[in-house]
């Protein structure tokens, strides 16, 4: 961590006023040393203590900033009713109303903060106020709906320990900690019962609308969702903004679609992509995160761009454990095409005419997740050898590979695909298997199949993306299975609600040929890194 330059104090417990004038809680850090400095504003549903306090309020206004964190209404003791959304957007505007009363605020103002923290960004950054100069947007969101129901199915791990979350981390340690041994000891029950509606309740202390509406409103277009995705605020912006994820974060894709739009509205943007998963990138991750933060704030809040990294996008590829530089996201790559045969081989060939490869997928025993983008400490890369030994995980692997394989970008594979429900989630995992043989993922994807006409339909599943390669004598391995659960709600094989759903019904899933795994290649994207300038 870089060296304080002040001592720092700070005014706990002030009070700023909602746009319904609610109370907000709120304190300011600052240094203790005179002269003029810029603010940041961390705008939070989960409290204004550990680990925001420490990481944000002290070390920032050791740095020379007036940070201002601030729990969100309804959260941390501040007034009003909490909503997932719906309020952030007003909030954020009336408390930089209550900053231009003080007599410390400069005008110039930057915000910052992960996840959920994130998201009271982008909706600040629907309009943004004229004093704000640039934003950090750390494993963050912008779209409330793309959390739960991101691939068609519902996210029901990540949205049982992020609601367990919103509802305690705010509250105290041992009330947080209690919390969450509760949903730990009925997980396993409350993901394997129906309804799933009903079955989630004991695991979280009682019902919980924000989850109960989640699951009852999959559609994005319902109007339940009006004003949940902020992510139009990118396609206009010109705030200058720094975006921070991790290959195995469950914002990832959401970050990527945010550098997009940015790139597109000409705004001053960068990105930096760690080995990290959602809670890795703030904790192993911590140093380095700061330390793109801290210089893209000096830079643009303070007129010191000294800290600044050459490259727009620097990103830490998996595979040969090294940061590398990009001078953007996506680079240009050319898509290699990998055929999938019956005989469980990837070939550079289609096979010939041959009968589909089939596996029955069981509800009742669904085929389970393993590591991945997930909010528990379960997540990340792992070893996929028993998810790989099961009947309903259809594999296929090269041989050997005679030299390294650079692959960055989403992973997408073409299936015909065969359902006799025609009810059936298609998951596919991208993985690396070692001279040892063990099988590690690196990204993954997954879809849910709607009932169509006769005959197989064609379809693409795509993955996360990814920067990785595979090293010479290792293979690449492509899974082919019909779910990852708990991560993903199981599909019960029929029509029925997924949250009423009361019945299981068993898919035999074909996968007819030619099916295809296309992978983003590339040999001359890598700029030098900065330990070979």
């Amino acid at each position: 961590m870089p060296p304080k330059r002040h001592d720092a104090a700070y005014e706990p417990g002030l009070v700023v006023p909602a746009a319904d004038g609610s109370p907000l809680l709120t304190d300011h850090y600052f240094p203790l040393t005179d002269g003029d400095f810029p603010t940041v504003l961390v705008r939070s549903p989960y409290g204004r203590g550990i680990p925001w306090a420490p990481m944000y309020g002290v070390l920032l206004a050791e740095q020379g900033f007036h940070v201002v964190l601030q729990s969100c209404r309804g959260t941390g003791g501040s007034g009003g009713e909490y909503a997932l959304w719906q309020h952030e957007a007003a909030d954020g505007q009336a408390t930089v109303a209550w900053l231009r009363e003080q007599p410390w605020f400069t005008g110039v103002l930057g915000t910052t903060g992960p996840s959920a923290l994130g998201y009271a960004q982008w909706a600040l950054a629907l309009d943004p106020p004229p004093e704000l100069r640039a934003m950090v947007i750390q494993v963050g969101l912008h779209d409330v709906h793309g959390f739960f129901h991101s691939s068609g199915a519902f996210a029901l791990e990540n949205a049982l320990v992020s609601a367990m979350g919103r509802l305690h981390y705010g509250r105290g340690t041992a009330n947080f900690l209690r919390a969450a041994l509760r949903l730990r000891r009925h997980l396993g029950k409350a993901t394997h019962t129906l309804p799933l509606g009903e079955a989630y309740v004991p695991g979280m202390g009682g019902r919980v609308p924000f989850l109960d509406a989640a699951m009852a409103h999959p559609d994005a277009a319902d109007a339940h969702w009006h004003g949940a995705d902020a992510g139009a605020a990118a396609e206009r912006l010109s705030v200058p903004t720094s975006l921070v994820t991790g290959w195995h974060d469950v914002f990832l894709d959401q970050t990527l679609r945010q550098y997009e739009r940015l790139r597109g509205a000409g705004c001053d943007a960068t990105l930096l992509v760690g080995p990290w998963t959602h809670n890795s990138a703030m904790q192993e991750g911590w140093p380095e995160v700061f330390a793109d933060s801290l210089a893209w704030l000096r830079a643009h809040l303070c007129g010191d761009p000294s800290g600044l990294r050459e490259a727009r996008v620097r990103v830490h590829v998996g595979g040969r454990r090294e940061w590398r530089d990009l001078a953007d996201w996506p680079p240009a790559a050319a898509d290699r095409r990998w055929y999938l045969a019956d005989d469980g081989t990837l070939g550079d060939r289609a096979p010939a005419a041959a009968p589909p490869l089939a596996f029955r997928y069981d509800p009742a025993d669904p085929t389970p997740s393993v590591g991945g983008p997930l909010l528990s400490g379960k997540a990340g890369p792992q070893d996929n050898a028993s998810l790989e030994a099961r009947d309903d995980v259809l594999t296929f692997t090269t041989a050997p590979l005679t030299e390294p394989v650079d692959v960055l970008g989403a992973a997408g594979v073409e299936l015909r695909v065969g359902a006799d429900t025609g009810h059936a989630d298609v998951f596919v995992r991208l993985c690396d298997v070692d001279a040892r043989g063990r099988s590690t993922n690196v990204c993954d994807g997954l879809r849910r199949l709607r009932p169509a006409g006769p005959g197989p339909a064609a379809v693409t599943v795509t993955t996360s993306p990814t920067a990785y390669t595979f090293a010479a004598g290792h293979r690449i391995r492509l899974q082919v299975s019909g779910g990852a659960h708990p991560r993903f709600a199981r599909n019960t094989g029929t029509d029925e609600p997924p949250a009423a759903a009361t019945r299981l019904v068993p898919t035999e899933v074909a996968l007819h040929h030619p099916s295809v795994l296309v992978l983003p290649q590339t040999k001359k994207a890598f700029m030098p890194s900065t330990s070979e300038r």
